[in-house]
């Protein structure tokens, strides 16, 4: 038994051992790290502490592949920091742009982390407004620590990475909504303002999709550059393409090119684009239409009937939606009826769409098509309600007459008591 034991305990320690062996030694502390977070200084204790959430410490990059130096010379500053090992401290601010590229405009080396990851951004970024400045020697321009954060960089799907879409305007905005800052450039500092009050912030921010336009989506990220008129149109064409392709067959499209107006922007505003009305075809004060237009002009008196036939089919697909709603709640099946519905709403959007055109042979077509739908669906909804009081006027005259024979029966037994007297 006791020899059973020994052999047992011995085998436990060989695993123990060879577990042991198996087990890397924890590596070295990083010099730069632990001696920065024992400094004074805040700006220099700073990075040293951020830099724990750097998407690239998680890669097993740390602070000398960017500063250079020897991360592993624990208490010799002169050693941590000798030239001989690398060390250039802060990089200057326009040499940022080629400090990051040393890795990221490296295809071979980038794609130990990431195959499909672009390594064309420095190129890019040079092709940019803040790129050409930057060049120029204006050192107030954007380069990459300015838009991806430094020493905490984020993968843009992170969404605290201030490169996240949620944050790109935000992010812009530092730049560009500071007015004393951008003094010097004679551009307008109210575009994310204005943009907080657009359709396409509340779709970004409120109802979570991610492929709403933001400030990049139109400007683009790297390559950043202000649209020019003629490109306008094709930055919103990435989205909407059909109203754009039906803009560009309109007596508009000349109109607008011969007084060097941008389509899109001209209508629906810049940074504040807001959701389309049809409202916006009264050609009224403050619509679009009035701004070119005059009153009572024949145009606006076009506008107007157009506005006339898509308000009329929207307003009978709401009637139709309510009756078919009260019937709903009250039991009835409405399947039917509301998947025709969806017939009259495509033919609504088409004529809205159809608007961009000018075209009122083609939006009467679409919103009568759709008139005769949602007439239908609220047909089917009023019978239906009709249906339910029938049955609840025969519900009620059952009942009276369940009532009446109950009342009956009891006065019946009431006359065979008295009949048959004291039992």
């Amino acid at each position: 038994m006791r020899l059973m034991l020994r052999v047992a305990c011995c085998g436990l320690l060989l695993a123990a051992a060879a577990l042991i062996r198996g087990v890397p030694f924890a590596a070295a502390e990083d010099a730069c790290i632990d001696c920065h977070k024992a400094l004074r200084e805040e700006r220099l204790s700073r990075p040293a502490f951020k830099i724990k959430d750097d998407y690239h410490l998680v890669r097993g990059l740390s602070c000398h592949n960017c500063h250079g130096g020897d991360p592993t010379a624990l208490d010799n500053k002169a050693q941590s920091h000798s030239p001989a090992k690398g060390f250039v401290g802060k990089p200057k601010r326009q040499a940022i742009p080629e400090s990051c590229g040393r890795c990221h405009s490296d295809p071979v080396y980038m794609r130990t982390f990431n195959p499909s990851i672009r390594t064309d951004q420095v190129k890019e970024y040079y092709t940019s407004a803040h790129g050409k400045r930057l060049r120029e020697g204006d050192q107030k321009v954007a380069v990459c620590i300015s838009c991806h954060d430094v020493h905490a960089i984020r993968a843009v799907k992170d969404q605290m990475a201030w490169t996240h879409p949620i944050k790109v305007a935000e992010t812009c905005g530092r730049c560009h909504g500071d007015a004393e800052y951008m003094k010097a450039y004679k551009i307008p500092t109210d575009q994310f303002e204005k943009y907080k009050q657009s359709i396409h912030y509340e779709m970004l921010t409120k109802r979570g999709d991610l492929a709403s336009p933001t400030c990049s989506s139109c400007h683009g990220s790297h390559g950043a550059a202000p649209p020019g008129i003629d490109s306008v149109a094709n930055i919103c064409s990435h989205c909407h393409v059909a109203t754009v392709e039906l803009f560009a067959k309109s007596a508009h499209k000349p109109a607008f090119a011969e007084l060097g107006m941008p389509a899109c922007v001209t209508c629906h505003g810049n940074h504040d684009v807001t959701k389309p009305s049809d409202a916006m075809l009264a050609g009224g004060e403050g619509t679009p239409c009035a701004t070119c237009h005059e009153a009572n002009s024949v145009p606006l008196k076009k506008a107007a009937e157009l506005r006339t036939m898509v308000e009329g089919l929207s307003s009978r697909i709401d009637q139709a939606a309510a009756v078919l709603t009260k019937a709903e709640r009250a039991g009835m099946e409405v399947g039917q009826p509301r998947f025709e519905l969806i017939a009259a709403k495509e033919s609504l959007i088409k004529a809205r769409a159809e608007t961009h055109s000018l075209q009122v042979e083609k939006i009467k077509t679409a919103t009568d098509s759709g008139l005769i739908v949602a007439q239908k669906s609220l047909e089917s909804g009023q019978d239906l309600l009709a249906e339910l009081q029938f049955r609840r006027k025969g519900l009620a005259v059952s009942m009276l007459v369940i009532g009446a024979v109950l009342v009956g029966l009891f006065f019946k037994i009431r006359e065979v008591d008295r009949r048959r007297g004291p039992g």
